[in-house]
């Protein structure tokens, strides 16, 4: 078959043009393991063919929530591609890990053989139409919150454009601006429950008929957590609450005093990240007017930290590889995919002019830095590292970039920014602990009623969350866990910010210490993609990979040393 078989204008969205190369690769003659090589090569090049399509509908339907024509393309490929490709994926699984001479396959298909079998152990014909249904859901979701506006000051505004709100120095509009978006989610309170409840039942007889006790068993199989376990994870929580959650306490201390509040509410401090209304009373930092303004301080930043990775960003600007601006029926949040065939990253953000934004911004750039680096691997499989690894490029990339924030900034007001991003990690990773310990008990108890639900959820923001103070708003307190998306559609992934910022965090340790060495370790560690197991790649760029109190309290204890730093 070979590259040159499939034309430049095969569209690979239509299962009817994709199925004469499955079939050729279901059914061509293999003697041989130089033949098995041959055919591994050939399904990667379609795979990135198919992938790229898919990657394409994806984001026109999240650029545009509310074009149908966008949405049903989608779908279509979700109903009527995604099925036969599953077939036809776990085909060709079964046809290359059954081969005689698998055998004899170099090491550097050692790692794929092993996700392989594990593809096959999880899959089941009769969860396909299962995973659509689920998908659909997922999308009904995309639509929801996509649609989601409210009227503020006389004008229609979506929630990335409110943020700037809840910054402002003024307690009265902070709270005017909270009371609207939550007025808005609450219209669709009701159908988010609803789509939750479904996608657990249809989540958890996936994981039955699969041969598991419960998802999670199913999903940590399915995802490949072959170096980390379920209790992991548990004590990972425990180490969080014992290490981050007394330090989140303190610093939120020290917002209520010094907003000279009797409680903290819900509009003094994000229960996410813990930032908020700059406590000194200064004007929210506004590092960017507009999206050209954020690309063009991007562009220099990035030129500044080193020429390679100012070359990397500017080809996403000349590529049109950047949809940046927030505008109404644009899903919300921020990301970055990959376009397989092209090897050319996209990234996807809704930029209104906050500090967040700049965060998310140099987050996804990171992202699309490990896509450059690892592009030149040759199949599909080996550029696409674990996500524990592929948020340690992103969130490294956050930190490593801070003594390039005069770009954007004052020195006085860079380092309150910088602080500010600190301080939001101690707080972060309380809340990553909630969002995952929240899906452990969600799926290890699937029959739960929606009152046990809340009551579960309650108990962890007891457990790890902010003391803020939601009197008045306790409904609106039990059902906030809509807020964060990854609950609807990427279940149990949460808990690989969690691992990567732990990975991150040393990354920048190297980079404070040596910038060029920091760098060097990130390019090494990037370019290896998804060619080593999650542990190995941890340790191309010297880094440790552990969930103990101890390792967590020596990394949080080096940040906390930084923050006194910048205080000083």
């Amino acid at each position: 078959m070979g590259s040159g078989f499939i034309t430049e204008d095969f569209d690979a969205a239509q299962w009817e043009n994709i199925e004469p190369y499955a079939h050729d690769l279901l059914n061509r003659e293999l003697n041989c393991s130089g033949c098995l090589e041959t055919l591994i090569k050939d399904c990667s090049t379609l795979a990135e063919h198919i992938s790229e399509a898919g990657t394409l509908l994806s984001i026109a339907m999240t650029c545009d929530t509310e074009s149908e024509a966008k949405r049903q393309a989608y779908l279509d490929f979700i109903e009527n591609a995604q099925p036969k490709l599953s077939e036809f994926g776990d085909a060709f699984n079964r046809r290359l890990a059954d081969h005689p001479a698998v055998g004899d396959l170099p090491p550097r298909y050692d790692l794929m053989i092993k996700c392989i079998r594990t593809d096959i152990e999880t899959f089941r014909e009769e969860n396909i139409p299962l995973q659509i249904e689920e998908a659909k859901l997922e999308t009904e979701h995309s639509t929801i919150t996509g649609a989601m506006t409210v009227e503020f000051e006389g004008e229609e505004k979506t929630f990335p454009q409110m943020a700037l709100y809840f910054e402002s120095t003024d307690r009265s509009i902070r709270e005017a601006a909270w009371r609207a978006v939550v007025e808005r989610m609450s219209q669709d309170t009701e159908r988010l429950s609803e789509i939750y409840d479904k996608l657990i039942r249809i989540r958890h007889q996936i994981a039955v008929n699969a041969g598991f006790d419960d998802y999670r068993s199913y999903i940590f199989e399915a995802k490949h957590r072959y170096d980390y376990s379920m209790e992991d994870c548990l004590e990972f929580h425990d180490s969080i609450e014992r290490v981050c959650v007394p330090m989140m306490h303190e610093i939120q201390g020290l917002r209520r005093e010094a907003l000279r509040v009797a409680t903290l509410r819900p509009w003094d401090v994000s229960e996410k990240s813990g930032g908020g209304v700059d406590i000194h009373g200064r004007p929210p930092l506004r590092p960017f007017e507009d999206v050209e303004g954020l690309i063009t301080g991007c562009s220099n930043v990035f030129h500044d930290m080193s020429p390679e990775l100012g070359g990397m960003f500017d080809m996403l600007r000349e590529r049109e590889s950047l949809d940046l601006e927030s505008r109404k029926g644009k899903a919300p949040g921020g990301y970055q995919a990959n376009l397989e065939k092209t090897r050319i990253p996209f990234i996807f953000m809704n930029a209104a002019g906050t500090h967040d934004n700049l965060s998310t911004m140099l987050h996804e750039a990171g992202h699309a830095f490990h896509s450059c680096y690892s592009s030149d691997l040759e199949l599909i499989g080996e550029r696409n590292p674990p996500l524990e690894f592929a948020e340690v490029a992103s969130m490294s990339m956050e930190l490593m970039s801070h003594p390039q924030w005069s770009v954007f900034y004052s020195d006085e007001e860079a380092r309150r920014a910088k602080l500010d991003d600190l301080e939001k990690i101690v707080c972060f990773l309380p809340w990553m602990a909630t969002i995952d310990a929240f899906q452990h008990w969600v799926y290890a108890n699937p029959e739960h009623t929606r009152e046990d639900r809340s009551e579960h959820w309650l108990e962890l923001r007891r457990r790890f969350g902010p003391k803020t103070d939601w009197s008045g708003f306790e409904e609106l307190k039990e059902t906030s866990w809509q807020g964060q998306l990854h609950l609807f559609q990427v279940p149990f992934y949460y808990i690989e910010y969690g691992i990567a910022q732990l990975g991150a965090l040393q990354m920048w340790h190297y980079h404070r210490r040596d910038a060029a060495d920091g760098l060097a370790r990130y390019a090494r560690a990037m370019r290896l993609g998804n060619t080593k197991p999650l542990p190995e790649l941890f340790r191309a760029a010297g880094l440790d990979l552990g969930f103990d109190e101890e390792h967590v309290a020596s990394l949080i204890g080096e940040l906390s040393e930084a923050m006194a730093e910048i205080r000083a």
